[in-house]
């Protein structure tokens, strides 16, 4: 079991629906791969770990009913962590979760890609876990400096998402190269 390592599904939730910045445009591809990961975890035994983000905005609250898995993640977890900050980590019982069972690697996935996703794999790093970073299993949307007024669409973020974390922080992997390593 040393080698087994977990799946974080991170904010795969109902609440961004409601997100102004919401949009369809990277979703199919987003789902496609996200639901390769997680039924290949599920089939290998790998720990299928949820996260749920919940804070006093809006669509983010307990009250909204908004805090649940989108409709097409499948019910395939092991346990369920709700987080009130940007990283899986602070304030959840997630690392001690983790180091029960051995598990000494992650593979993030995720909403959105440079905000929790990123965050989490930069803790999980800073507490030696090996990390893997399958960008094309993150979701996110479009952005505006609010400085310089300069657009950035999802693929910039992306790849600055890549650049920040690769060597430093995390492998940065496909869904078929996670597979194959594992």
């Amino acid at each position: 079991m040393p080698d087994t390592p977990a799946l974080l599904v991170i904010d795969v939730q109902q609440s961004f629906l409601r997100a102004p910045y919401w949009r369809e445009d990277d979703v199919p591809v987003f789902r496609e791969n996200l639901l390769k990961l997680i039924d290949a975890a599920a089939a290998r035994g790998w720990p299928v770990v949820r996260i749920l983000h919940e804070d006093g905005d809006a669509h983010f609250t307990a009250a909204s009913g908004l805090v649940k898995p989108m409709a097409w993640v499948p019910d395939a977890h092991d346990v369920v962590f709700h987080k009130q900050v940007h990283n899986a980590f602070t304030g959840t019982s997630l690392e001690s979760w983790l180091r029960e069972r051995g598990i000494g690697r992650v593979i993030i996935s995720g909403i959105r890609t440079e905000q929790c996703c990123e965050t989490t794999a930069r803790v999980a790093s800073d507490l030696c876990f090996a990390v893997d970073y399958v960008t094309e299993a993150t979701l996110t949307f479009p952005m505006v400096h609010a400085g310089s007024g300069s657009h950035y669409d999802a693929k910039d973020i992306k790849q600055r998402t890549e650049l920040v974390l690769d060597g430093r922080f995390a492998r940065i992997r496909t869904v078929d190269e996670v597979l194959a390593d594992h």
